[in-house]
């Protein structure tokens, strides 16, 4: 069981979601990560999912997918020649005590703090998965009070491109 990621081009309308994610559920696929955002054509969403399955079940979903009207464009990313990042927001306990482990840690990540109060710190890391995951594992102790992750948006390296046509 591998992880794959499939990037799909949507019409962009009202029940596309819907219809997209209900069909993961009636076939019994779980969706480990689902982000959606409009491109840089308004009539057209970009949905980006990450599940685990075997090549089996890649293939089947590929082709279901296929299937939905409103789906104009469908593939799995190669994870070879994949950029694939993520967002999280991670408000932490902020006290005198922990305050330089805590700036240290943000600047060792590369990350920034968006909002500072006496007693809470929201800080904002963009990267891989396992990069967001290993902050939150340090982060962890510290005291988590609140956080909210993205899920995997991803884009083929060079030319490539989901709309099947290399604009450069």
């Amino acid at each position: 069981m591998g992880q794959f990621v499939i990037a799909a081009l949507v019409s962009n309308q009202s029940g596309v979601l819907t219809r997209v994610s209900g069909m993961f559920t009636r076939r019994g696929f779980n969706i480990d990560s689902l982000t959606v955002g409009e491109t840089e054509n308004p009539a057209l969403s970009r949905i980006t999912i990450a599940m685990r399955g075997d090549a089996h079940d890649l293939d089947q979903i590929l082709k279901q997918l296929r299937k939905l009207h409103d789906v104009t464009e469908v593939r799995a990313l190669p994870h070879s020649d994949t950029v694939f990042r993520e967002l999280l927001l991670i408000k932490v306990r902020n006290d005198a005590q922990t305050r330089q482990e805590i700036l240290a840690a943000v600047d060792i990540f590369r990350s920034k703090i968006v909002d500072y109060a006496t007693d809470a710190l929201c800080i904002e890391l963009t990267g891989e998965s396992s990069k967001i995951d290993a902050f939150i594992e340090l982060l962890t102790p510290f005291g988590i009070l609140e956080m909210c992750r993205t899920g995997i948006v991803a884009l083929e390296r060079g030319r490539n491109c989901l709309k099947g046509e290399a604009l450069l």
